[in-house]
């Protein structure tokens, strides 16, 4: 049987429409144009309103280094990448942690398919028991083995009534969240563990790196995925988010490798005990200082509530690789020679209940420090604490310690890139829009020049602010309707917020509403209660009576404001406030071995972030 051609009647078709055509031409007549869609498009027969949208919405961390919180939406799902907090200064008086407004989370709570932690410092995962609680419902927290330890160890001091599903990441990982599809890579930072992840949906591609810096000598050996960022550029980013913290620096940042050098030569050189303060979440600081100690022959002693539950949980989880025997308990410190002791403790930010804040003035219950022992503060003053750290370091220089910081020398780097890895990051993805996150209005804006100076078009680089939205649309992005955002204050017992709403040039979307979230004790017990916003159009954001409060037009809503004795120093006052409201409300439980002296005293009950660890929320500036 001789084979057919079945599509001979179709070549003959196509060859009589273009004889007709060229007869068309020839007679002068218009033919219809026929619009050609771009190969491998995803909106091919689509008309432009129809085609798929992402809302890029950013909740925070467009204002200051902290409160980082990102809601990704398209079509009936919502991804939420990080949820962190932003720790107070000095302006801000009996308020112990600042969060982001996330009212239109709670809003839109049925999109919501899974919240992803780029990694565990408090910047980047301080709001989530407040928002898990708020939510009430049971949702999936993505992240890496270290950043879900820190996430299990903080939300077990919070009693949710549903508790989170933790799914563990693995870099390079895909997972797929509703109609999104994630894309996980290794960057590095200053806490294990740390990562970025590329969003795919139908509406277009975006990448969001995290906090990141490339260390090409990094302590873990983890080197940033520099292939997967070439192969996103490769195949096309429609929209870059990138960490802008060190957008002002020109140089490269340099590796956490060079601090380990600078602490052996200090440990080593100290003729008594040495009392290291930094972060409790920079495990591979501390792990630096726990090799020098071994080199120098030297017991460590860990004191701080929040570094002992951090260096615990990462010797668990093996981040954290120590001899046996290293490692001794705080009350054990006045049986070892100065000379074989080296402290690792909190307060590198001069927060006042912290632990070298209390050994500065002799109030800590098992160290002391004396004339001729050695203090290294590897860390650098996060803006708004460099009068806090100058007090400590006043205090201590009185007593006789010799005090090293950064000025003197380099026991700290930073965790975030300076402008020629941002450029370099820049320069592999080759993104086509671009937003710069992460950072103050200098930082952003310092950000977005390098952007332009490494090919972007200036027309398709966005300063944001928090609230306002992005709409990626047909390979395009636009500006969008901006949504509610703001700050929320918590003090420790209770959430309290700013009056009024901020103001906006006439005919711009109101902003900026300052929600007020109370949280209840009954009988005497604390309850750490949910979040409860002033707005009546949402079930879960009714507001509520408030023991104690008068009714009336010019109190409700707010607390009263309590008259500060006359004749008494501001800060003394502020130190009586915060030590009268830990001892009436009770401190967090602590966890296994910790001990009611290894801390500088009790942390605020309820919150997140313990008072040893101090205001900052990011603190590799």
């Amino acid at each position: 049987m001789p084979k057919t051609n079945s599509d001979a009647p179709k070549k003959e078709a196509s060859a009589s429409s273009e004889r007709k055509a060229a007869g068309k031409q020839q007679r002068g007549e218009k033919t219809p144009s026929v619009r050609r869609t771009r190969r491998g498009s995803k909106g091919r027969g689509r008309s432009k309103a129809d085609a798929p949208k992402m809302r890029v919405i950013p909740l925070g961390g467009l204002d200051a280094i902290g409160k980082n919180m990102t809601a990704f939406e398209c079509g009936d799902d919502i991804v939420l990448v990080d949820a962190g907090l932003m720790f107070p200064d000095d302006e801000h008086v009996g308020v112990d942690l600042i969060l982001p407004d996330y009212t239109y989370l709670l809003e839109n709570a049925s999109k919501l398919r899974g919240i992803v932690i780029t990694h565990g410092h408090e910047d980047h995962t301080g709001a989530l028991p407040f928002l898990l609680k708020d939510l009430d419902m049971p949702i999936g927290i993505y992240g890496t083995k270290l950043t879900l330890g820190l996430i299990e160890g903080k939300l077990s001091e919070h009693k949710l009534s549903k508790q989170p599903k933790l799914h563990e990441v693995k870099r390079p990982g895909h997972v797929t969240l509703g109609c999104f599809e994630l894309e996980f890579f290794t960057v590095n930072h200053s806490i294990p563990g740390a990562m970025g992840v590329l969003i795919k949906s139908p509406a277009g591609t975006v990448l969001h790196t995290g906090d990141f810096k490339i260390d090409t000598t990094p302590i873990d050996g983890e080197v940033m995925d520099f292939a997967a960022l070439s192969r996103f550029g490769a195949e096309g980013v429609d929209l870059m988010l990138s960490d802008s913290t060190n957008a002002a620096n020109p140089n490269f940042t340099k590796s956490e490798a060079e601090v380990g050098v600078a602490l052996r030569q200090i440990i080593n050189q100290a003729k008594r005990k040495v009392v290291v303060a930094s972060f409790s979440s920079h495990i591979h600081r501390i792990q630096q200082v726990c090799d020098a100690a071994v080199e120098a022959k030297r017991k460590v002693a860990v004191t701080g509530r929040s570094m002992l539950t951090n260096t615990a949980i990462a010797q668990e989880l093996g981040y954290l690789k120590v001899p046996e025997g290293l490692i001794v308990d705080a009350y054990e410190v006045n049986d070892i020679p100065p000379h074989k002791l080296v402290i690792l403790c909190t307060g590198s930010q001069g927060e006042p209940l912290s632990a070298l804040a209390r050994m500065s003035v002799g109030e800590h219950r098992t160290v002391s420090i004396e004339r001729g022992d050695t203090v290294i503060i590897s860390a650098t003053p996060v803006p708004g604490n460099e009068k806090s750290v100058t007090r400590v370091i006043n205090q201590l220089s009185k007593i006789g310690a010799d005090v090293y910081d950064k000025r003197r020398a380099l026991v700290h780097v930073s965790g975030h890139a300076g402008a020629e890895e941002l450029k370099l990051a820049l320069r592999m993805v080759r993104p086509t829009f671009f937003m710069p996150v992460h950072g103050e209005a200098i930082h952003l804006r310092a950000h977005a020049r390098l952007a332009e100076s490494c090919g972007v078009d200036p027309k398709n680089i966005f300063i944001m602010e928090n609230g306002e939205t992005l709409t990626l649309q047909g390979g395009k992005v636009r500006r969008s309707e901006p949504v509610e955002s703001g700050i929320v204050y918590v003090d420790g017992s209770s959430v309290g917020h700013r009056q009024g709403r901020l103001a906006r040039p006439p005919g711009h979307a109101e902003r900026g509403c300052h929600h007020r979230v109370r949280r209840a004790r009954h009988q005497g017990q604390q309850n750490s209660g949910r979040a409860r916003h002033h707005d009546a159009r949402h079930p879960r954001l009714q507001r509520r009576e408030v023991p104690g409060r008068r009714p009336g037009p010019h109190t409700q809503g707010r607390p009263r404001r309590r008259q500060r004795p006359q004749g008494r120093d501001p800060a003394h006052q502020e130190g009586r406030a915060r030590r009268h409201r830990q001892v009436h409300l009770g401190a967090l439980p602590s966890p296994p071995g910790d001990h009611a002296g290894d801390h500088g005293g009790l942390e605020p009950s309820g919150c997140p972030a313990p008072a040893g660890e101090g205001r900052p929320c990011c603190g590799d500036l």
